[in-house]
């Protein structure tokens, strides 16, 4: 049993999907790419300099270009365009009763995720937040490795839960178990990148970490 659950933030604790593809479409606009809300939940959680170029075959000078093309729409708007998964601020209240370590890891800005953590009341149930920082995206191997130091978290007692290839690539890439949150936007590939199990609601991760 995992004494040590790290979480994703966009896509697995916070549902930012609406802001995200709303400021991925400004950006693409700017740029004369016109694309469907539907067809950019594949942003919600990954790099975006990565997506951009994975999505639409751009530069990577260009890619840098949309991503801040993206935040000139999505720090003073599409951030509040988000909400908590319905039920997880139950799930983290009984990590919190049962004894659990618990943080976040996620590439997005450390201080966005946490000021809407605190805005929903979720931050204190957190240990630890690891994001990226102002300079740009962090690998998520990283962050993981960060939070885990952070707690003193070994790796067979530690989990990464996550909704994307890159989370799973990450807790992979640092030994810990993965979970994958099928609830959030970036499921495919999770299982082939090495997903321990995917489960489709906050109810059923509840019950898996608890058991």
């Amino acid at each position: 049993m995992a004494q040590c659950i790290l979480f994703d933030f966009d896509g697995t604790v916070y549902d930012t999907v609406e802001g995200i593809t709303r400021s991925v479409q400004y950006a693409l606009a700017k740029f004369g790419i016109r694309a469907e809300l539907e067809e950019l939940t594949c942003f919600a959680g990954p790099p975006l300099v990565d997506m951009f170029q994975e999505k639409y075959g751009v530069s990577p000078e260009r890619a840098l270009e949309l991503t801040a093309a993206f935040r000139e729409r999505y720090q003073p708007i599409g951030l509040y365009e988000s909400r908590p998964f319905p039920g997880m601020e139950e799930l983290l209240a009984a990590l919190k009763a049962a004894g659990k370590k618990t943080g976040i890891a996620t590439t997005k800005p450390q201080a966005l995720a946490e000021e809407l953590l605190r805005r929903a009341g979720l931050l204190g149930y957190f240990d630890v937040i690891c994001g990226s920082g102002a300079g740009g995206d962090s690998p998520k191997w990283q962050l993981v490795r960060r939070a885990m130091e952070a707690l003193g978290a070994a790796e067979e007692e530690t989990v990464l839960v996550g909704d994307t290839k890159y989370d799973a690539i990450g807790a992979q890439r640092c030994g810990v178990g993965f979970i994958g949150a099928g609830y959030g936007y970036g499921t495919e590939g999770m299982r082939a990148a090495g997903a321990d199990c995917i489960v489709r609601s906050v109810e059923e991760l509840k019950e898996l970490l608890l058991r």
